[in-house]
């Protein structure tokens, strides 16, 4: 088969790794791809938001299923586009993709199947959204509706927080994402996120992971796209995920179904989990980043066989075969992030390092410039290890960390932590 994946990140990096190693793979394109998967794969340059120009590019080049990594392709709709064109390709459509490009839009699906979630209210007025906030009290958690490439949620822990957040989110930091805030009630417990492949009838689970937002060690600093992840995450056991299964994600499913707008794709359900009992925080409708990477280090070259399945709905015809051990990644970023960072720092010692099936530097932002492997982004490189304890997958991770020779990169050094 002639496979692209669209994106160029640690997630797709992750993911053209995983599906090269399945035989059925006979020729990988990835678009716009990085120095990392230019190493595995060819990389072709054009619009990945353009619908059009997706099937062109297929038609031109005999593609025969389309993977599509990152969540603005999915909400412009390049899913329906390669549909229309007959082209198989695994991602929701843009309809269905309201999933995540609108937290308001998750929030009635929610009401209408019972789904258990924050309480919560919308706004398109600064004052309006104040006034609510004064009312309730801190703590409180302010979203931007729309899009915000993981960023646009702001923890009020206290009432300057919260209402500086109003102000930060309808000041235009997230842009058109910024339109309107959804406030919903802050949520205690234990966060942790479900990969769940649905073909619009059909669900089955793909793995859970626990990822590190926040920027400082201890969780503590600013919300961050993610500083690391591990998989699998304790706190997500076989009864929880059942239950989140059960009165969650196959209500959600049954719901976008009834309404004429199948959901086809991942669900990612982050959920905040309190005496045994798991709640809705959101759903992504892509793979995490950088959660894919520890899943994708679990599963292996099977994940082609997944995606495909899901894309023709037969899930019900297939089964996931893990790898019964942990993996962890560690993400090292530009000095800086997530506020201002310098790109094209020269980035040494990754030629060094072993790759295999246990060891892998996943690129998430980086570019080839005169030879060297650059940084091009704030979270620039994955490094990622599986071991037969979390605790091996950890030493494992660190000691490729403290191999790369990067003095304008940094990392969090207590990734794992929790369930340590």
């Amino acid at each position: 088969m002639n496979i692209l994946v669209l994106g160029s990140g640690g997630r797709e990096h992750a993911l053209a790794w995983a599906i090269k190693q399945n035989p059925k793979c006979d020729r990988l394109i990835v678009a716009p791809g990085n120095a990392g998967i230019a190493q595995l794969a060819e990389c072709a340059q054009f619009d990945i938001n353009d619908g059009a120009a997706v099937v062109t590019f297929c038609e031109v080049n005999a593609v025969d299923f389309v993977v599509i990594g990152p969540e603005a392709p999915l909400a412009a709709g390049v899913a329906d586009a390669l549909e229309n064109a007959g082209i198989p390709a695994f991602g929701p459509s843009a309809e269905a993709a309201k999933l995540e490009a609108s937290k308001a839009f998750t929030k009635a699906i929610c009401d209408a199947c019972n789904a258990p979630t924050a309480g919560y209210a919308r706004f398109t007025d600064a004052q309006a959204a104040k006034d609510y906030v004064r009312a309730q009290g801190a703590p409180i958690v302010i979203k931007a509706d729309g899009l915000a490439a993981g960023k646009g949620v702001i923890m009020g822990m206290t009432m300057d927080e919260a209402l500086g957040g109003i102000d930060e989110i309808f000041g235009g930091a997230f842009g058109a994402a910024g339109t309107e805030v959804v406030i919903e009630e802050f949520m205690e417990g234990e966060e942790a996120s479900l990969f769940i492949l649905s073909d619009g009838k059909n669900v089955l689970t793909v793995g859970g992971a626990q990822d590190h937002k926040r920027v400082g060690e201890g969780d503590t600093g600013p919300n961050t796209g993610g500083m690391g992840a591990y998989s699998p995450a304790p706190v997500l056991s076989a009864e929880i995920e059942a239950i989140a299964i059960r009165e969650i994600v196959q209500p959600t499913v049954d719901e976008m179904a009834r309404r004429g707008t199948p959901f086809k794709g991942v669900l990612y359900a982050g959920l905040m989990i309190k005496d045994g009992q798991p709640r809705l925080v959101e759903y992504n409708v892509r793979f995490g980043d950088p959660e894919c990477q520890v899943l994708m280090m679990r599963l292996g070259g099977q994940i082609l066989d997944l995606l495909l399945a899901c894309a023709q709905g037969r899930l019900d015809q297939i089964k996931v075969n893990w790898a019964e051990d942990h993996a962890l990644t560690v993400v090292m970023a530009a000095n800086g992030y997530p506020g201002d960072y310098a790109k094209g720092t020269v980035i040494k010692g990754l030629d060094a390092l072993n790759e295999s099936s246990n060891e892998m530097v996943f690129h998430a932002g980086t570019a080839l410039k005169d030879g060297m492997i650059t940084s091009n982004g704030g979270r620039v490189l994955n490094v990622t290890a599986r071991g037969a304890t979390l605790q091996d997958a950890q030493e494992r991770a660190y000691a490729m960390v403290d191999a790369i020779d990067w003095p304008e990169g940094f990392c969090r050094r207590d990734i794992g932590w929790r369930a340590l």
